[in-house]
Parts: C-alpha cells; sequence; structure tokens
C-alpha cells in the first residue's frame, strides 16, 4: 500500500491521479488532498477517499468547506496548510500538481522531509532545478516524472546506459496553431487558443502548448531529469501525440514509448514503478493509425522553444525568468487584457531587462519570481490600453 499525498487535487492531473487510485484501491491509499478554491469539488473528493487532512489555499474556500463539513478530515489553509499537506507523516509519495510556480516550496518542503515526488509540476524544475536535483540526492529520494513527455523517456531509458545516449527527442503535438505564421495570430481568440487537438489539459497549460513554451519548459525540466545538456535535447512536433518521447543511442538505435493521449497511463507508471499494472484505458489500435508523422518546428513562429534554449544556456535566475513572465502573460491572456502574440514579447522583454545571478538559493528564486512578475505586470497594463 503506498500511502499518497495529491497537491492540485481538484486540476487535471489531480483528477485523473484519482481515477488511477480509484481503479487500485488495493494499491493506493490518499493521506492528504490539496487544491486552489475548488471547495465542492474537493469536498466530494474527502468524502470518497477520506484523507487525514485537505487543504484550500484559498482562506474563504475553507471556510466555507469548514462550515458545512462534519467529518473527520482535518481542514487546513494558506500556505501553511500546503506545506503541511506536503510533509504529512502518513505519505510517503507526494504527487506535486499544483500550477506553475507555486508548487516550488511545497516541493522542497516534502523533499526534506523525506517524501518520494511523482512530479506534475514541470515549473519547479525550471525555475531551481540544480537545488531540487541536489536535494533528492541528499535526502535520498525519487523524483519520478508525470509528464507523458518525461515518463517516456524515462522508460525508454531503462536497462540502458546514461552516457550511452546521443539524443533525447522530446515529441510536441505543435498545437492549436501548428502550420500557422505570425500574422495568421494576430488576432486569434481565447477559444482557438484553449482548442488543443490531442490532449484534455488545464487552460494555462493548454495556453503553453499554443505557444510552445509548454515544450521550451519541457527542455529545460529535461535537463535536470536526465543530466543531459541542452545540445542533446531536441523538439520534433509529432501532430499525432502517439510517440509521446524518444531516445536516441550512440548506435543509432531510437527507442519510443507509445500509448494513447491519457495522462493516466505516466501518472500510474509514476507510482507504481518499477512495477506495472492493468489500467482501463484505451489502448492503441494499430489497424486504425493512418500514419505517424514528425516535423521540425517552427522555431521563428512559435518562440518559446528558443527561449527556453536561451534561459537553460544561461542558467541561474533566467529559467525563473522566463518562468515568471510567462505565467503573468498566460494569466492576462486568458483574462482578456493582452493579444496571444504578446506572451513572446512579454517573456522577451523580461529576459531582455534581468541581470542575471547565478549563485543562487531557494529565496533568490522567490525574490526574482516577484520581481519580474511585477514588470510583467507592468507590460501588461501598457498593452491592455492599446
Amino acid at each position: 500500500m503506498k500511502n499518497i499525498s495529491v497537491l492540485g487535487s481538484t486540476g487535471s492531473v489531480g483528477t485523473q491521479t484519482l481515477s488511477v487510485v480509484r481503479q487500485h484501491p488495493d494499491l493506493f491509499s490518499i493521506s492528504a488532498l490539496a487544491a486552489n478554491n475548488n471547495d465542492e469539488l474537493l469536498e466530494q473528493q474527502i468524502n470518497e477517499f477520506k484523507p487525514a487532512s485537505a487543504v484550500l489555499y484559498n482562506k474563504d474556500a475553507a471556510d466555507r468547506l469548514r462550515a458545512r463539513y462534519s467529518g473527520t478530515t482535518k481542514i487546513l489553509s494558506g500556505k501553511e496548510g500546503l506545506i503541511a499537506a506536503a510533509v504529512i507523516d502518513e505519505a510517503d509519495t507526494v504527487v506535486t500538481s499544483l500550477m506553475g510556480f507555486a508548487g516550488l516550496r511545497p516541493t522542497l518542503a516534502a523533499i526534506e522531509a523525506g517524501k518520494n515526488i511523482a512530479l506534475a509540476n514541470k515549473e519547479t524544475l525550471v525555475v531551481a532545478g540544480e537545488i531540487v536535483m541536489q536535494e533528492a540526492v541528499r535526502k535520498n529520494v525519487s523524483i519520478l516524472p508525470v509528464d507523458s513527455e518525461h515518463c517516456a523517456i524515462f522508460q525508454c531509458l531503462q536497462g540502458n546506459e546514461r552516457d550511452k545516449v546521443s539524443k533525447l527527442l522530446l515529441t510536441a503535438s505543435g498545437g492549436p496553431f501548428r502550420g500557422k505564421k505570425t500574422a495568421d495570430l494576430e488576432h486569434v481568440n481565447i477559444a482557438e487558443c484553449l482548442h488543443h487537438p490531442t490532449w484534455s489539459m488545464g487552460r494555462k497549460i493548454t495556453i503553453d502548448s499554443a505557444t510552445l513554451v509548454n515544450k521550451g519548459l519541457e527542455i529545460i525540466e529535461a535537463h535536470w531529469l536526465y543530466n543531459m545538456s541542452y545540445d542533446k535535447i531536441q523538439v520534433v512536433v509529432h501532430p499525432q501525440s502517439i510517440v509521446h518521447s524518444m531516445v536516441e543511442y550512440v548506435d543509432g538505435t531510437v527507442m519510443a514509448q507509445m500509448g494513447t493521449a491519457d495522462m493516466r497511463l505516466p501518472i500510474q507508471y509514476a507510482l507504481t514503478y518499477p512495477q506495472r499494472f492493468g489500467l482501463t484505458a484505451q489502448k492503441l489500435d494499430f489497424w486504425n493509425i493512418p500514419q505517424l508523422t514528425f516535423e521540425q518546428p517552427d522555431t521563428d513562429t512559435f518562440k518559446g522553444i528558443d527561449f527556453a534554449y536561451e534561459a537553460g544556456r544561461i542558467g541561474g535566475t533566467m529559467p525563473c525568468v522566463l518562468n515568471a513572465a510567462n505565467e503573468v502573460a498566460v494569466d492576462a491572456l486568458l483574462k482578456g487584457k493582452i493579444k496571444f502574440l504578446d506572451i513572446y514579447s512579454i517573456i522577451e522583454q523580461a529576459m531582455q531587462k534581468h541581470n542575471v545571478i547565478q549563485n543562487v538559493t531557494a529565496e533568490t528564486f522567490f525574490a526574482v519570481d516577484a520581481a519580474v512578475r511585477g514588470f510583467a505586470r507592468k507590460l501588461v497594463e501598457k498593452l491592455s490600453v492599446r
């Protein structure tokens, strides 16, 4: 029996994690659940899984839940509640599926408490990969990737020597605007941005997929997860989203992991590794797959990939800048304050403005994140009055 704390339980990855748990009650028990402000769904999850504690980051939402809940689960709130869920004694594994930079502090706390990490929050490694990986080694805990691409790479590496890897091949669907040029994207609306062709995901990551910033973040994440130089990480556009990623070895062999576009597959593998168990999910039917195609990404139009390579190679606090500016820009787009292409402008200006700090601590990242968000919000204000 594996005891799990799920941070971000009402989001896309969180609900699918609970779907996996639901299929294997003999393998998993839920120790804690944490969400932002969806008190109604969290209450349903509490009633079903009966965790020792549950957290709503939003204190008003937590108060609403406390007012009507009479069970035995302890209801917590705020940053302190998130940390408590991350370090709860009963859990041995923490699924970190909080959105964005907010996942960093709870993930570090969970590692410090000796918890194994099923990592769905890529921003944690993008911002502070060196610190996070060092702490994981120091505390002798595992960090297993939940992202479909990184889970695919992880599987393709099994049984092979890391020094025989010549290239990590991250696949990308290309998002809803694959094949479009900059002029075509001048006036796209939010509904078009959120219409992903193959995956059902949260709003923020869907926008990141449309800009290909998400693939850029995955490049930096892969660098830290697999201790691989940026020169050995390549993005390949694969519209069918059947090959989830690949590894090329020095002899020219390429190993690929394939499957349906179902996040429960990498979630379950991260939770059960090195074992595999059955999962009620659609299987690939090769007789009904007309073709598998692969393309070079258009980085002139979709600048997120090149931003990530630049930020990753500079290192220090620059990936933190990329992430913070992007989070502010995506939030502004979803609120209708800026246009789609403004996301690139905000990221670029933030990166150009920043004076990089190379010798960093966790607190350095929190300070830089706050400063960059302030700068990016001023850019949003200027763009909003056009």
